[in-house]
Order: C-alpha cells, then sequence, then structure tokens
C-alpha cells in the first residue's frame, strides 16, 4: 500500500501531471465543494523546486476560474429565484458586501467563507470582471504565502 502512494505521489508530481493536478485541485477547492489545494502546491513544490512560480501561477488561475464559476452560479440562483418569486430578492445581512463592492472579493482567499463569498458576489450581481480581478490577487496572495511558509517550516521534507 506504502509503496503504491509513494508512486502515485511521485508520478502526480512529474511536471506535465503536476500542473494539471494542482490547476484541477485548485479549480474544484475554489467551488463550494470541500476540499484543500494548499497541500497539493505545497507537495509539488516540494518535489520540484523550480517550479515554484508556475505552481503558484497555475494554482491561482485554477482557483479563480472556480471564483468565477461560484460567482456564476450565484448569479444564476439569484436569477432563478427572482423569476420564481416575481420579485427582487435581496437579505438585509447582504448589505455590507454591497457596500464593499468587489473589493470584497479579495476575501475569497479565507477558509469556510472564501468560496462562498464568490458565489454571493455572483448572487448580488457585482460586476463580474472587478470581482474575479479581486479574486486572484486574493488567491495569489494566498498561495504564495502558503507555499512560501510552509517550504519555510518545512524545509527538509515532510515523511510519511
Amino acid at each position: 500500500m506504502e509503496a503504491w502512494l509513494h508512486g502515485l505521489l511521485a508520478a502526480l508530481s512529474l511536471p506535465q501531471y503536476g500542473l494539471s493536478t494542482v490547476f484541477v485541485v485548485a479549480l474544484i477547492s475554489a467551488t463550494l465543494l470541500p476540499m484543500g489545494s494548499e497541500p497539493v502546491v505545497f507537495g509539488l513544490v516540494k518535489l520540484n523546486p523550480e517550479l515554484f512560480w508556475p505552481a503558484v501561477l497555475v494554482a491561482t488561475a485554477g482557483n479563480t476560474l472556480g471564483g468565477a464559476i461560484s460567482w456564476a452560479m450565484g448569479y444564476g440562483a439569484h436569477h432563478a429565484v427572482d423569476r420564481a418569486r416575481g420579485q427582487n430578492t435581496e437579505a438585509k445581512a447582504l448589505r455590507w458586501l454591497q457596500r464593499f463592492g468587489p473589493k470584497a472579493c479579495l476575501l475569497s482567499w479565507l477558509p469556510a467563507v472564501g468560496d462562498p463569498l464568490c458565489a454571493v458576489a455572483g448572487w448580488l450581481k457585482l460586476p463580474f470582471w472587478p470581482c474575479l480581478a479581486y479574486m486572484a490577487v486574493g488567491k495569489l496572495l494566498r498561495y504564495l504565502v502558503m507555499t512560501a511558509g510552509l517550504l519555510w517550516v518545512f524545509p527538509g521534507g515532510i515523511s510519511f
């Protein structure tokens, strides 16, 4: 079993597979599905240090695209609810998000609330492109800090 796991991790860490794996995991983890992409990015960078920037940028792109999908899901849900009710729906508790506008998407990197925040931004029909730009900045900073921090904390690696 352990040999199989090491073989799988070695295959997924190869540059031709590793970056695509990082992209897919980062994309899925940015939707409302509970998944973390940081361990995948860290694992790839730990095994292939020369892929630090490509891995961070690919993870940022995948996670930002996942945030855009969440935004679109929120937008579509709001549109569907409005048509079903025949009126605009807007919770008073969400007015603070409207006050900050797309800048609130900078917080899309936060655990637990970041991904739903993207969906809520779509629900509130905040402008897509500014939201996407703020999501990308927030997610880039998260991957940069998390990956560099993990490399600093675990310079010798993690043994399984």
